[in-house]
């Protein structure tokens, strides 16, 4: 049975009604289970409960590891469980105890023991189905009317009987925010009294509505968050489906090609528009582009001073062409091999880059969109419009920024024997070094061995007729191979 709410004044008020109604369940045999909202209540009427000498058990998070043998006593005659919503949820509390769990805890039980035990328990059952069943109190409503119906379901499972009763203050948070001060004053003029309790169907109604009211309200900014959520999934779809293409790709380089043409065509067009007048043409900022995106110097007002034939297609052709010559000539130092697996990583490294950056400025973007209903406009619109304006900057600048990279690339070869030669001078450099640093040391120790007093005789430091070679350093023969595997070699 769900007995009508319970309203006071303050909360003091309601925790002593909580404790007159668990003693008075107890002196009947009956199992109680105390629910709140959070821990710190939990803790709260433990304290209480401790103070009055009545024993009990608290399953909340921090008790998570006693859980199971809580639940599995919580169903005998006058037990008494205090739990919180995610400690008592999907609990299931037999009247009487489990008495499966108390065979388990024998070992290699008997038949007769198993017996005895079962016999037991079903007297313990019966006395509690006759004292009415698991007993239910809820410390203060929740914003969520499903998370209460959970709770009073924990009692009067498969038939059995039990009760549940909701112990209300007009300090408690739902009661605060929606019941007014109006309510408080109306409670007074009736003349209660301190601990005094209003139980009425209309009282629990109003608490019901004012629930919705916050259901409401949370379902509709989830549902803002998730129409927000759409915008960013929509361009996450697109991103991820082009990195699952580059990392299954063999070869990027048909798309690198179409990147370098696509930004050519928007360097070209920013500075020289298409279908517009020589003297409309910038140049002098074309040629600086080009040697900032494509890393590449061209005479671009010489080509049209000696080409008068020369306009916006042509030209664009011209230094495509260019940009292709010297893209190939790092190829053949390269090899295009190495050139393609070093394409794959760089797009792949420009792209999850820029990603990050593009979801972090859409987080901004979102926490301060709503500022735009005060200019009387849509913030869901205003976002969406926004959004994709910095999606397509963002493909825009994947698209350039690998280019810019893959331009500015220079590949550095070195002749064998320029390589040799090199390693033998930091082989003789070394050795040089170290010999001016054993040099020192030795110094260094004449000077201590003259500053001593006494007759003490000093063992000489033995001297190194050439400097000592680490194993890991290039042989002083001059091979270019490290000590440990050329003259150093053990064995």
């Amino acid at each position: 049975k769900d007995f009508n709410d319970l309203v006071y004044l303050t909360q003091e008020e309601k925790y002593q009604a909580i404790i007159a109604d668990i003693k008075d369940c107890q002196a009947q045999g009956r199992p109680i289970l105390v629910g709140t909202a959070t821990i710190e209540t939990s803790e709260y009427v433990s304290l209480l409960l401790n103070k009055e000498g009545i024993e009990h058990k608290v399953l909340n998070a921090k008790f998570h590891d006693k859980e199971a043998e809580i639940i599995a006593q919580a169903g005998r005659p006058g037990a008494l469980t205090i739990a919180t919503n995610m400690a008592g949820r999907g609990t299931d509390i037999l009247l009487g105890g489990n008495w499966e769990v108390e065979v388990a805890a024998l070992e290699n039980p008997t038949d007769e023991q198993i017996a005895q035990i079962k016999a037991e328990w079903q007297k313990r059952h019966q006395q509690v189905i006759e004292a009415g069943g698991l007993h239910v109190i809820a410390s203060e409503r929740h914003e969520s009317r499903r998370i209460d119906n959970q709770l009073r379901g924990r009692a009067g499972r498969q038939g059995d009987p039990g009760s549940s009763r909701f112990y209300l203050s007009l300090e408690d948070n739902l009661m605060r925010i929606f019941a007014s001060d109006r309510v408080k004053n109306f409670m007074k003029a009736l003349g209660m009294q301190s601990g005094e309790a209003i139980e009425h169907r209309m009282v629990t109604n109003a608490i019901e509505k004012a629930q919705r009211k916050v259901e409401g309200r949370n379902f509709d900014m989830r549902k803002q968050l998730l129409e927000f959520d759409d915008v960013a999934n929509e361009q996450r779809k697109v991103i991820y489906h082009m990195r699952n293409s580059l990392l299954a790709a063999d070869n990027v380089g048909d798309t690198i090609a179409e990147f370098r043409e696509e930004v050519l065509t928007a360097a070209v067009n920013n500075h020289i528009p298409p279908q517009s007048m020589p003297e409309q043409w910038d140049v002098a900022g074309l040629e600086s582009t080009l040697q900032s995106d494509f890393g590449i110097q061209l005479p671009i007002q010489q080509w049209l001073d000696e080409d008068h034939k020369l306009y916006e297609e042509t030209l664009r052709e011209r230094i495509l062409a260019e940009l292709l010559a010297a893209y190939n000539e790092k190829e053949t130092q390269a090899s295009a091999e190495a050139l393609r697996t070093f394409e794959k990583q760089i797009l792949l490294r420009v792209l999850d880059d820029l990603w990050k950056d593009h979801l972090s400025t859409m987080d901004h973007l979102r926490h301060g969109i709503h500022l735009r209903g005060y200019a009387q406009k849509n913030p869901k619109q205003e976002y969406k419009r926004e959004s994709f304006a910095l999606f397509q900057e963002l493909l825009e600048s994947i698209k350039r920024d690998a280019i810019r990279v893959l331009s500015h690339v220079q590949v550095r070869r070195e002749d064998p024997a320029e390589e040799e030669a090199r390693l033998r001078r930091e082989a003789e450099a070394m050795a040089e070094r170290m010999q001016f640093q054993h040099a020192d040391a030795s110094a260094l120790a004449a000077e201590e061995n003259e500053g001593e007093e006494g007759d003490v005789a000093v063992a000489a430091a033995p001297v190194r007729a050439e400097p000592k070679v680490g194993r890991n350093e290039p042989c002083p023969c001059g091979s270019g191979k490290k000590y440990k595997h050329c003259h150093g070699q053990i064995g």
